[in-house]
């Protein structure tokens, strides 16, 4: 499809500020609430009710996927999703002094737990705790222990296994991070878990648009807020057999790697505030990507390349190797500090992804195979 001047001109979104106070709100809202690997489904009904009034149905499924539908009878299919869970902790052993020890659900870094609160979610709460760490004064000089998944601990103030059961504490108890959304110097947004409610968001908010500025689309639109992506992409997995759609445009993030010790020999070069990054992988299908790319220069949206080696580690090769083949592609959205609680993101880097993922969806047709063949 050739995109031309006309396009650009009469683009509504090119200098147009996108998020509002309401859509702010929700973030926030959406955010804080703690939606680890297998527990999505609280998170999942804020974000639902949040888009009800711009979309025409939902389609739900065991795991805890949603999808909000805005054309349900079109044939042919478009998803533009993100994942909904964050990474977090089990509760794997309790010593008998009271003390708990824990194993990953999904990725998450050992090396920055020490001293941090914790949520330990339970059937009647949440249990506070905090993971301790030997004061300075009594480690070893020259030989001091670096955290590790074996050292680590959390204390929840009992004095026994006992007590720690009575408090409703046991193995299997899910544990996140109760940190929270800040706007750190007017322009950047920080909280755990951007990795990648972001996705949801923003995948709410190109709904919100076409809603808003009147547009119709030939084609079903299906914005998917998949599960389990943190340990394997398993949510996608299931829901592309549900929906089986003809192509797919998935946001998660990717590393900024401007900061401190990151090789960009190895981790390539993009930077927070310089625009989405659009993936070259075998998993992303090159005409899709180019019509991403064509429509970022018309419509003057600034944006970054990444190459990703044998696969992007997103949900977009969930998508891709899915259904005899999907044509996908994947805009990602730099970020500091993954897995980390102070994850941070360029509010310009979210609006653009918003808009370039706006604007890709209304240069698409429906019936469009993006064949290499044609």
């Amino acid at each position: 499809m050739n995109i031309t001047k006309f396009d650009i001109q009469n683009s509504t979104m090119a200098s147009k500020k996108i998020i509002t106070k309401k859509s702010l709100d929700f973030f926030e809202k959406y955010l804080n609430n703690a939606s680890p690997t297998g527990y999505e489904w609280e998170g999942q009904k804020i974000w639902m009710d949040y888009l009800k009034p711009y979309v025409d149905d939902f389609i739900t499924d065991t795991y805890g996927t949603a999808v909000a539908v805005i054309n349900p009878e079109a044939e042919y299919k478009v998803v533009i999703e993100g994942h909904s869970d964050e990474i977090s902790w089990y509760v794997n052993y309790i010593t008998d002094n009271g003390l708990l020890y824990v194993i990953r659900n999904g990725g998450s870094d050992h090396q920055i737990a020490p001293s941090k609160w914790v949520n330990i979610h339970t059937k009647t709460g949440i249990v506070k705790g905090v993971f301790g760490w030997p004061a300075i004064h009594t480690r070893r000089s020259g030989k001091e222990e670096v955290p590790k998944l074996d050292n680590i601990f959390i204390d929840i103030g009992a004095k026994d296994k006992a007590e720690v059961e009575k408090m409703g504490v046991h193995v299997g108890c899910v544990i996140t991070y109760p940190d929270e959304f800040h706007v750190l110097n007017n322009d950047k947004f920080v909280c755990r878990a951007l990795d990648n409610r972001a996705g949801g968001f923003m995948i709410a908010e190109v709904a919100r648009l076409l809603h808003e500025n009147g547009k119709k689309l030939p084609f079903g639109l299906y914005i998917t807020n998949s599960v389990q992506e943190e340990i394997g992409l398993r949510g996608a997995e299931m829901i592309t057999q549900t929906i089986k759609p003809n192509v797919a445009i998935v946001t998660d993030v990717t590393h900024d790697t401007t900061t401190p010790m990151i090789e960009k020999k190895t981790q390539g070069d993009c930077a927070m505030g310089k625009g989405p990054v659009i993936a070259y992988a075998p998993a992303v299908q090159q005409k899709l990507r180019e019509r991403i790319i064509e429509t970022a220069e018309a419509n003057n949206i600034p944006f970054q390349r990444a190459a990703n080696s044998r696969y992007t580690g997103t949900d977009t090769d969930a998508f891709a190797y899915s259904n005899g083949g999907v044509a996908s592609a994947l805009i990602s959205l730099p970020l500091r500090y993954m897995h980390t609680t102070v994850e941070t993101v360029h509010r310009d880097d979210v609006e653009n992804v918003i808009r370039l993922i706006y604007e890709t969806l209304l240069n698409i047709e429906s019936g469009e195979t993006f064949s290499y063949f044609e």
